[in-house]
């Protein structure tokens, strides 16, 4: 292979990532380990790590997706794994945030949305691994605590109090509501879906109208300049809900 062709099949891999978003979640509680995916098949007290001293972490997006685990933490030694457990929220969505990740996708935050029936992945981290994620999340997300918040766990146990990172950047607004992440499941939902596709599509409208799609990622995955720009741009009428 060429280097040309390393080139090509490279920015081919990074176009489908940040296409892909908020990528392949199972339906089902795992263990993350050693870049590899253990299902859990009955409570996660059961057969896994202990619980206690490990922080419960929302994942609202991608972080509860294997491949976006092991891009944020690699290979872990068997001792070392992060059990994710499969959650409702209640009264809260996940909504597309008003910026653009280095990889190239508009990622997710949480909005309140009461009545809504949130499905997503809750992840148990050490606090080493809690330190990582912080580090991954850079400044583009604000990490703090849920108290009296409705969370049941596949499997009947409940959570009152839970934390999750926000962006700092709000909530892309779309005809002046939020915008829900279609890959992401939810009953009773109030905002409008839309695809990862759809919504850098929109991106692209706004800040570069008239570019081809694949020509306006490659420019955000390349340039921390474009993407800085382009976060101002959706910046402009970002909604602030009150989450944390």
């Amino acid at each position: 292979m060429t280097p040309s062709d390393r080139t090509q099949t490279v920015n081919s891999r990074a176009l489908a990532l940040a296409k892909a978003y908020p990528f392949a979640i199972p339906e089902h509680s795992y263990l993350y380990s050693d870049g590899e995916v253990r299902p859990l098949d009955g409570p996660l007290e059961s057969g896994a790590p202990e619980l206690e001293g490990r922080v419960p972490v929302l994942a609202v997006g991608a972080n509860a997706a294997p491949e976006h685990l092991k891009a944020k933490f690699g290979p872990l030694d068997g001792t070392q794994v992060i059990p994710v457990e499969r959650a409702r929220l209640f009264d809260f969505d996940s909504v597309y945030s008003a910026h653009v990740a280095s990889y190239g996708s508009i990622p997710a935050t949480l909005a309140p949305s009461p009545g809504t029936e949130l499905a997503l992945g809750i992840t148990w981290l050490t606090a080493d691994q809690l330190s990582r994620m912080h580090e991954t999340e850079g400044a583009n997300y604000r990490f703090g605590q849920l108290s009296g918040v409705g969370v049941e766990i596949d499997g009947g146990r409940a959570l009152d109090r839970v934390s999750a990172y926000v962006s700092v950047h709000g909530c892309l607004a779309v005809g002046g509501a939020p915008s829900a992440v279609a890959g992401i499941a939810a009953r009773n939902r109030k905002f409008e879906e839309m695809s990862q596709l759809e919504v850098l599509a929109l991106a692209r409208d706004r800040f570069a109208p008239g570019t081809p799609l694949d020509d306006f990622i490659r420019g955000a995955i390349g340039d921390a300049g474009v993407r800085r720009r382009l976060t101002a741009e959706l910046k402009k009428d970002a909604l602030i809900p009150k989450v944390l």
